[in-house]
């Protein structure tokens, strides 16, 4: 059970250098009780992963577009690894196709949010995503749950 005087461990899988940067200065902001890790793509995200020494993070905003090893790849693999079952991972993408929310949440990702285009939403969006309550939101999850804005 985490509690709020717990650090929060928090990883973000995305390709593009200026959403990483964004994330990191709105976390800074934000002032949480918190360790960012970041990873430029999938592929260096699941490496990190399958270290069993590794702290299991508490959240992990994962980009579904990436090259290599993708979002909905990762997200497969996490999934069908039962080490990772109390990962909460939110998918953190520029798409906002049904297909891709549909995919998603099949797949077992545990909130979709479309990528905020201003600094303040992003602050907001990560606030609310850290410090939900996941076992309530994850035991009435469904299709229109899942789908998070602001």
């Amino acid at each position: 059970m985490i509690t709020h005087q717990d650090s929060m461990h928090i990883l973000l899988a995305d390709d593009d250098e200026d959403d990483r940067t964004f994330f990191s200065e709105a976390i800074q902001e934000l002032k949480m009780n918190n360790k960012l890790t970041l990873f430029k793509d999938g592929n260096d995200l699941m490496d990190y992963l399958v270290h069993p020494e590794i702290k299991l993070p508490h959240v992990l905003f994962l980009d579904l577009n990436m090259p290599g090893k993708t979002g909905i790849d990762c997200l497969k693999e996490i999934r069908s690894n039962t080490r990772f079952k109390d990962v909460s991972i939110a998918i953190y993408s520029t798409s906002s196709s049904e297909k891709d929310i549909e995919d998603t949440f099949i797949e077992g990702a545990n909130i979709y949010i479309k990528k905020p285009n201003d600094f303040s939403k992003l602050k907001k969006v990560i606030k609310e995503v850290v410090n939900m309550n996941w076992q309530f939101h994850t035991s009435g999850l469904n299709i229109e749950t899942f789908f998070f804005s602001i």
